[in-house]
C-alpha cells in the first residue's frame, strides 16, 4: 500500500474539546459523538485471560491498547566506560516532589544494557524524542551486542551533562539528568523469572531549549513536536489538542449538589 509523504507543514493546534456543551451527569448517549461511539458495542466484547493467552499476542495487544505512550530515550554508560543509547516506551512520571520518572526495561530474552548501567551509580540521561530525529532514535533500538556503539549509527550528537557521566542528546529539546532512586525487579508469578526491571529515576537537572518555552516558562507543545509510541511499529505525532479544566469543589460544588438533588428527584 502506498502511503502519502509525511506532512512537514502540519502544526499542532488547539481546538474545543470533543463535547464542549457537556454538563455534569449528562449520559454519553446524549451527545452526538457519544452515540456514534456506543454503536460499536453492538459487535460485543472479546475477553482475554492473560494467563492463558499466547504471550506474544498478549504483549502486542497491550502495547496497542495502552496508548499513546511517551518515549524515554536513555543514555547510559557502563562501569568500563562503554556508552549506550536506547529508546523505551514504557515510561512515565511518578512524582514531582521529588521529581521522579519511571522506565520499564524488559529482561527477556536477555537483560538489556540500560538497566545494568542505570544501577552502577554513574547516572544517566532521559531525552525526549521530537519529530525531526525520530528515525535516528529508533535506529538505536537495534538488538546489538553490549560492545556496539548505538551513538555512531544514530548520527546524533553527545552533549555534556553537568551532574552525571552519561551524555545527553543535543538534538533533544528536553533532557533530564537522573540518578537511580530504586530498581524494582518484576517477577513472573507463573515462572519465577524476572520479566522486567522498573527503574525509578530521580531527576536532578533538566535541560530545555529556550525556543520551545512559552511566556510562562513551560514547554509549548506546538513547538516541541514530541513523538508518541503506539502499537506494533507505529508512532504518532501530536495533532489537535484541547484543554479540559479539572473540577474544583469550591467553584463547582454548588452546581454538583444541585445536580445530585435533581437526579435523586427523577
Amino acid at each position: 500500500m502506498s502511503l502519502p509523504p509525511f506532512d512537514h507543514d502540519a502544526q499542532t493546534r488547539f481546538t474545543e474539546p470533543p463535547n464542549s456543551t457537556w454538563t455534569y451527569c449528562q449520559k454519553i448517549e446524549n451527545t452526538t459523538t457519544g452515540r456514534k461511539w456506543l454503536e460499536g458495542e453492538e459487535q460485543g466484547w472479546k475477553v482475554i485471560n492473560t494467563e492463558e493467552e499466547d504471550q506474544r499476542k498478549l504483549s502486542a495487544l497491550l502495547v496497542s491498547g495502552i496508548v499513546p505512550r511517551p518515549i524515554a530515550f536513555v543514555s547510559t554508560v557502563s562501569e568500563t566506560g562503554v556508552e549506550n543509547l536506547a529508546p523505551f516506551s514504557w515510561f512515565s512520571m511518578v512524582c514531582n516532589q521529588p521529581p521522579v520518572v519511571s522506565i520499564s526495561c524488559r529482561t527477556q530474552p536477555r537483560v538489556k544494557d540500560t538497566p545494568t548501567n542505570a544501577k552502577n551509580g554513574l547516572g544517566f540521561t532521559i531525552n525526549i524524542i521530537s519529530e525531526p530525529f525520530v528515525e535516528n532514535a529508533t535506529a538505536t533500538a537495534i538488538d546489538a551486542p553490549p560492545e556496539f556503539d548505538e551513538w555512531e549509527i544514530s548520527g546524533l550528537t553527545k552533549a555534556p551533562s553537568v551532574y552525571v557521566k552519561a551524555p545527553r542528546v543535543k538534538e533533544s529539546a528536553f533532557s533530564m539528568e537522573c540518578e537511580l532512586l530504586q530498581a524494582i525487579d518484576i517477577t513472573n508469578p507463573a515462572t519465577g523469572t524476572c520479566a522486567a526491571t522498573v527503574i525509578l529515576a530521580h531527576v536532578k537537572y533538566i535541560h530545555v531549549r529556550k525556543d520551545v518555552l512559552d511566556e510562562r516558562g513551560l514547554v509549548d507543545i506546538t513547538k516541541f513536536k514530541p513523538v508518541t509510541r503506539l502499537g506494533g511499529i507505529t508512532f504518532g505525532r501530536i495533532g489537535d489538542v484541547f484543554r479540559l479544566p479539572t473540577p474544583v469543589w469550591a467553584k463547582d460544588g454548588a452546581c454538583l449538589a444541585n445536580t445530585d438533588t435533581q437526579q435523586a428527584m427523577k
